[in-house]
C-alpha cells in the first residue's frame, strides 16, 4: 500500500509521516517512505526547482512526469517490495505546485499526472490544517520561508489542495481522506486510521 500524505507546508504531514514510521517499526510492520520528487533527472530537477521558487516553466508539467516515472521505476517500485510505503507529499502536492506557479487549473494537472496508474496512491490523506496555523508553525522554525510557505500563497494553495482532491476524485474514482491537524490528538486519531489501514494490509498479506 502507498499512503500518500498532502497538504500545505505546516499542516502536519512531516510529523503524521515520522509517528506512521515509528508505530509501524513497533508493530513489527515493514514501512517505507519516499519524498515527493525522485531528483534522478538533472534537467527536471532544475525545472522543479525553479517551480518551487516560484518561477513559470513551460516544460515543467513535462518535466514532473519524467521524474515521476523515475520514481516509479527506481524508488517506488523497489520500496513496494520491502514494505508499506509514505510519501510525505505526491502526485496531489505537484500539481497544487504547477496550478500555483503556471495559473492553470490544477484538475488538468491532476489529470496529466494521473495518467499512469502505477503511481497512484492506494490512500490520498489530506491535512486541511488552517493556514494560519500553518503558518504560525512555519514562522517558528529557523529555516528561511519558501515561495509556497508566503501567507499569500498559502492561503491560495489550500484553496487549490481542496480543488485537487475533488479532481483526484473525478479522475481515478479514489476518495480522499481529509483531516485537520491542530492538536496532538488529531495527530494521535490521524495516525490511528493510517496504521489502522497499514496494519490491515500486512495482516492480510
Amino acid at each position: 500500500m502507498l499512503i500518500a500524505l498532502e497538504g500545505i507546508a505546516g499542516a502536519g504531514k512531516s510529523t503524521v509521516r515520522d509517528r506512521l514510521l515509528s508505530e509501524t517499526r513497533s508493530s513489527g510492520i515493514p514501512a517505507v517512505d519516499v519524498g515527493q520528487f525522485s531528483w534522478l533527472d538533472p534537467s527536471a530537477t532544475r525545472t522543479l526547482v525553479a517551480l518551487r521558487s516560484g518561477r513559470r516553466q513551460p516544460g515543467g508539467l513535462a518535466c514532473a512526469r519524467r521524474d515521476l516515472a523515475l520514481h516509479l521505476d527506481f524508488n517506488l517500485q523497489p520500496a513496494r517490495l520491502i514494505g508499506q510505503v509514505i510519501a510525505d507529499r505526491w502526485l496531489i502536492s505537484t500539481a497544487c505546485l504547477l496550478a500555483l506557479v503556471n495559473r492553470r487549473s490544477v484538475g488538468y494537472y491532476v489529470k496529466q499526472l494521473a495518467a499512469d496508474a502505477a503511481v497512484h496512491p492506494d490512500i490520498t490523506v489530506l491535512l486541511t490544517t488552517p493556514a494560519h496555523v500553518c503558518l504560525a508553525r512555519l514562522w517558528k522554525r529557523e529555516s528561511p520561508r519558501r515561495f509556497t510557505e508566503e501567507p499569500g500563497h498559502a492561503t491560495r494553495l489550500g484553496l487549490l489542495f481542496e480543488e485537487a482532491a475533488e479532481a483526484w476524485t473525478r479522475v481515478t474514482g479514489k476518495t480522499v481522506l481529509r483531516h485537520v491537524c491542530r492538536t496532538s490528538a488529531d495527530l494521535d486519531r490521524i495516525a490511528s486510521q493510517c496504521l489502522t489501514l497499514l496494519g490491515g494490509v500486512s495482516a492480510g498479506g
